[in-house]
C-alpha cells in the first residue's frame, strides 16, 4: 500500500541519500533546512571490518545553494519508484520531504507513477540530483573532530 508523506512543518525540508539501495547503509547524507536559509549537511560513512567504524562529516550549505538544490529536486515529484528494485541504477535511495516534493525512490509513494521503469530522462534527472548532493558533501562537509 502506498504511504502518504505529509509535508514537513513550516516549510522545513529534509533530504536523505542512502547507499546502497538495499542492505545495511554504508553511506548516509542528510540535508535539513528551511527555504531561503542556510541548511545543515551531515555525511555518515561506515567503514572498516563489518562497517563498524564511523566517519562523520558535517557542514553548512548557504541559502543560495540550498535554494538551488530545492529547484533541482522539484522534477522528481511523481517519478516512478520501486521498493524492491534499484530502477535508477545508482545503488542509491533518495528520500525527499519538502513542502513541494514528498518522494522516495525506494517506496510506493501515493501519486507517483505506477511501477514502471523510469525513462532515460528520469534517470538523468535522478543522476544529476544525486551528483549535486554528493558534490555538496565534498565541498561543504568537514570531518568532525572530537
Amino acid at each position: 500500500m502506498p504511504r502518504f508523506m505529509a509535508p514537513p512543518p513550516s516549510g522545513e525540508f529534509s533530504i536523505r541519500l542512502t547507499k546502497p539501495f538495499t542492505n545495511t547503509p554504508t553511506s548516509v547524507i542528510e540535508i535539513i533546512g528551511e527555504p531561503n536559509r542556510p541548511a545543515s549537511i551531515k555525511h555518515t560513512t561506515h567503514v572498516g571490518a563489518q562497517n563498524q567504524t564511523l566517519i562523520i562529516k558535517e557542514g553548512t550549505i548557504d541559502a543560495d545553494d540550498s535554494n538551488e538544490l530545492m529547484d533541482l529536486i522539484k522534477p522528481l515529484a511523481g517519478f516512478p519508484s520501486n521498493p524492491d528494485e534499484d530502477i535508477y541504477g545508482l545503488d542509491a535511495r533518495l528520500d525527499l520531504a519538502t513542502f513541494v516534493v514528498q518522494w522516495d525512490n525506494g517506496e510506493d509513494v501515493e501519486g507517483a507513477e505506477a511501477r514502471t521503469n523510469p525513462t532515460e530522462e528520469n534517470k538523468e534527472v535522478f543522476r544529476d540530483v544525486v551528483g549535486s548532493i554528493e558534490a555538496l558533501v565534498r565541498l561543504k562537509a568537514k570531518e568532525r573532530t572530537s
